[in-house]
């Protein structure tokens, strides 16, 4: 009997190395989740646990979705592979002109990756190989932000600025530097949407880029809303004053709305939410409802333009990937599409986030609470920390929560909660409910 023949048990958790996991800690008492269907996870003795992050901020119009599920089956049995080297297939073009027809300002491009990190990655070649097109190869500088995440390539990690995301890994992109982090709690604190104060610190862009020189830099890349860092919203006038700023120096604007994108804020896209148009947007996540991954870049047709030249036989554009436009995930996205068309689930975000906010504000007061922020239906509860022990605070209300039922992300200290916008009323209140009973008993 071969070693690949033999079995295996299914306790065991020793070969897999688990992602962004504290993997001694975790295999000592795991967390499993063994099937999911519409807003709940079910572990593997059958106990239901209220899914409040979509996953992982991901699954946007809920779990098991039998039309997605059926199209991705259908695709397999018809394709399950196709080239997209020189060749292509139906659903592709599909998928990308089902995404234009959606796509606000001038973004009117697709360019499918496989993930959010791919997607950051791709934008940051476009932007060097868009100014490079038109004669401004001196254009090599980044500008990121602080407390910023865009996945974990290279690049994401370079313009990003999560510092353990970074620390390990030596070197990354040259020629990068960053805008401070908007997070003001002094003055912003238990902020209902955008925070009032902050748009100043756009400003800083001017100052970065009078020490590099503008014109040696090739994009500013930001999210709209900072997710993973533990939701931070825009102040007021800061995303419009980051576009005046692009604009008077000739830089593409990048969004990256990986989180954001599909909904999560009560619009297609956060852009529309704040009438705010950059260059180019990454996405992935809700773009295929996480059935199958996948992501892509948006970008204007003028950047599209600027690589059209030459023969018609050269490439313009020297990358991609094995599984951009997957034909499985384009069934998974097209299929996506219809379910938030619809059910109208953007709009049904946006009804609901009046409620949201109340309920989540609400918990002002709770035990270690002390700041609570929202947009959309995404909030960030973020608590105080132990002396000492950063983090530790609110892994243990993790625990607690799942072990009652409820699924929440955490990053340092601050909860993220960011449910399917499926989410019914009574479940909101139940999040919070769990959420506040759970920071009760953690010490």
């Amino acid at each position: 009997m071969s070693a690949a023949s033999l079995p295996v048990d299914p306790n065991n958790l020793e070969a897999l190395w688990m992602p962004f996991t504290a993997n001694r800690q975790f295999k000592r008492k795991p967390r499993l989740l063994s099937r999911a269907e519409g807003m709940y996870y079910y572990t593997p003795d059958n106990r239901q646990v209220l899914d409040g992050t979509a996953g992982l901020w991901c699954v946007n119009a809920g779990h098991g979705r039998k039309s997605i599920v059926e199209a991705i089956q259908k695709q397999a049995a018809t394709m399950d592979f196709a080239p997209g080297f020189q060749m292509g297939h139906p659903l592709s073009f599909e998928f990308a002109a089902r995404l234009q027809a959606m796509l606000p300002g001038d973004l009117n491009q697709v360019f499918f990756t496989n993930s959010g990190s791919e997607s950051v990655d791709t934008a940051l070649k476009i932007a060097l190989a868009y100014h490079r097109a038109r004669g401004e190869a001196q254009r090599v500088r980044f500008i990121g932000r602080e407390r910023g995440y865009h996945g974990v390539g290279f690049g994401g990690i370079s313009v990003g600025g999560i510092a353990p995301n970074r620390k390990q890994f030596g070197l990354q992109l040259p020629y990068v530097d960053h805008l401070p982090h908007t997070h003001d709690p002094a003055r912003n604190a238990y902020s209902k949407g955008q925070p009032e104060h902050g748009a100043e610190l756009a400003d800083r862009l001017e100052a970065i880029l009078a020490l590099h020189d503008p014109s040696t830099v090739a994009a500013v890349i930001v999210e709209p809303v900072a997710g993973s860092t533990g939701v931070l919203i825009p102040p007021k006038g800061y995303l419009e004053k980051l576009r005046a700023i692009c604009n008077k120096h000739g830089i593409l604007l990048i969004f990256d709305e990986v989180i954001t994108g599909f909904g999560r804020l009560g619009t297609a896209f956060a852009a529309e939410r704040f009438a705010v148009m950059p260059d180019l947007m990454t996405v992935a996540k809700g773009i295929t409802n996480a059935a199958v991954p996948m992501g892509a870049v948006f970008a204007t047709k003028a950047i599209y333009d600027a690589f059209m030249n030459g023969p018609e036989n050269t490439i313009e554009f020297f990358h991609g990937y094995t599984y951009s436009g997957h034909p499985l995930a384009c069934a998974a996205g097209i299929a996506t599409l219809d379910v938030y068309r619809d059910e109208g689930l953007f709009a049904r975000a946006a009804e609901l986030a009046p409620y949201w906010e109340a309920t989540m504000h609400a918990l002002k007061g709770t035990r270690h609470v002390v700041d609570i922020r929202n947009l959309g239906l995404v909030a960030g509860i973020e608590l105080e920390p132990r002396s000492g022990a950063p983090g530790t605070r609110a892994y243990d209300v993790l625990v607690d929560c799942f072990e009652a039922g409820l699924l929440i992300r955490t990053t340092g200290d601050i909860v993220a909660l960011s449910p399917p916008l499926i989410v019914e009323k009574p479940q909101i209140d139940r999040m919070a409910e769990m959420l506040s009973a759970a920071l009760r008993r953690v010490a």
